[in-house]
């Protein structure tokens, strides 16, 4: 692909990290705001946000060689606003163009620029960002890749279009749906007059119960460990003595627990699901199991008239704070139309996947193949390491090629700076190989690259590492 020179003053097509291509121009930074050390990219600004960010080179693309590309691909309110921006910038151009043309320079007064949204790293008031009723996002993992370092911060740094450029999409299909910040900022959801119940304030749980009550949903919570809900009863949640009166007492509820007993207890255990069913109540189950689980809480909860649907989510405790989960759903369809405004306001798309059981098996793939990934990539820089190459030099190399991705740049910087706080259990995605290996051996189909890599995390788990980050596979090959 011919490389293409971009200067100052270009329109241009510019994406950050998980978020669709948006409008902007190449401008010139502050004199005070230094480069990014060690990438090629430009300062800029993007229409319809005022918000300025380095973008890498070969995140961009030129704005008229790319516009019907882009048009077709982002069809959302604020998105169509952005290129309606640029297009009065061009007419305004061409304007002064022709008004040049024929009175000479123009010596009317000159418009004060506006100041650049340019923000601390560390800043706890992100609300010039913001809608009000966010929460501030302070050092969010997602946008450190773009961020300035702190070695290179002058007096001030900036943040990148973050939570603002969460766009909407508008809904195109049944499994398109909406991210929880954007639809914030826009009002777009309108929560369903549905009562909610949660079950299980873990990692993943948390973020989404924060989501629906954030975005107005009325939600009753349980956990295990009761003192987790003291968080939610103060944002607005209320509090469910037993999995058996949350689901007698709420239209919908969901759950999101650690592995399959988990979720059997909970719904077949005392005090369960199961007591609190009546036809039309609606179960939602969350967690991440394999489909011969699911088989049988669907069959228990049918059995006693109530509706099912599973719902596993794509993602970690990050995304899942940020509202920008992917939900595989099977099941009841009803339900999942009933659970729009739920999924729109914990995730950024879901996808039905037809009868129960499919979402399992799906999640269970797509983790199959996320753990290996990791146990590959980590095999990768110790290996690098054995062989007298520097890890960050490889990490480097890396987030230049084909398997750049923010995923790989996190993790790897993790390692590399001995941080294993978890955003996915290592405990839970190596349970998650052994159910897809379990299920390749019921479909008779080889899964040597799982099972290869099960082993890795397994040694992982018997070095004390089970409650650290799936990264901290790292150091079974360091042990």
């Amino acid at each position: 692909m011919a490389t293409v020179h971009l200067r100052i003053g270009d329109l241009v097509w510019g994406k950050l990290g998980r978020y669709p291509p948006w409008p902007g121009k190449i401008v010139s930074p502050p004199k005070d705001l230094k480069k990014p050390r060690g990438k090629k990219c430009h300062f800029v600004k993007f229409f319809g946000t005022e918000d300025h960010a380095w973008i890498k080179v070969e995140q961009l693309k030129p704005y008229h060689a790319h516009k019907e590309e882009m048009i077709k691909i982002n069809k959302g309110k604020r998105f169509q606003q952005a290129v309606d921006a640029v297009e009065d910038f061009l007419k305004k151009a061409k304007g002064k163009e022709q008004n040049s043309d024929g009175k000479g320079d123009s010596k009317g007064k000159k418009t004060p620029n506006k100041p650049l949204k340019i923000l601390e790293e560390d800043d706890e008031d992100l609300s010039a960002l913001k809608d009000p009723s966010e929460k501030p996002v302070k050092d969010d993992p997602h946008f450190h890749h773009f961020l300035l370092s702190q070695s290179e911060k002058p007096a001030s740094s900036m943040e990148p279009i973050s939570k603002r450029l969460k766009i909407i999409e508008e809904d195109t299909g049944s499994t398109s749906i909406q991210a929880a910040d954007s639809t914030a900022i826009n009002g777009s959801i309108t929560p369903t007059d549905k009562r909610i119940g949660f079950l299980g304030l873990g990692l993943m749980g948390s973020g989404i119960v924060s989501n629906l009550l954030k975005m107005g949903h009325v939600v009753t919570v349980w956990n295990r460990t009761a003192e987790k809900c003291d968080l939610f009863i103060q944002e607005g949640a209320r509090l469910g003595r037993t999995p058996a009166e949350v689901a007698s007492m709420c239209d919908i509820t969901f759950s999101c627990v650690s592995d399959p007993k988990a979720a059997r207890d909970l719904v077949m255990g005392p005090s369960g699901v199961l007591q609190g069913i009546r036809p039309g109540k609606c179960y939602v189950e969350m967690s991440t199991v394999d489909p011969e689980t699911i088989t049988e809480l669907s069959q228990v909860i049918t059995s006693r008239g109530g509706r099912f649907l599973e719902a596993p989510v794509a993602g970690s405790q990050q995304l899942s704070n940020d509202g920008m989960l992917v939900i595989l759903a099977a099941g009841d369809r009803t339900v999942y139309e009933d659970c729009s405004s739920c999924f729109q306001a914990m995730g950024k798309t879901s996808f039905f996947l037809g009868e129960a059981g499919n979402a399992a098996r799906m999640m269970l793939i797509l983790n199959m193949v996320q753990g290996s990934f990791m146990a590959t990539i980590a095999e990768g820089l110790t290996l690098a390491q054995a062989t007298g190459q520097s890890q960050q030099t490889f990490l480097d190399i890396l987030c230049q090629g084909q398997m750049a991705s923010t995923f790989v740049d996190q993790k790897c910087q993790n390692i590399l700076q001995g941080n294993f706080k978890p955003d996915y259990y290592l405990k839970h995605i190596q349970k998650d190989l052994r159910l897809a290996i379990s299920m390749g051996d019921m479909a008779n189909h080889p899964t040597p690259m799982a099972a290869a890599a099960n082993e890795v995390y397994k040694r992982a788990k018997a070095l004390d590492q089970s409650d650290n980050d799936i990264s901290a596979v790292y150091r079974a090959y360091i042990h």
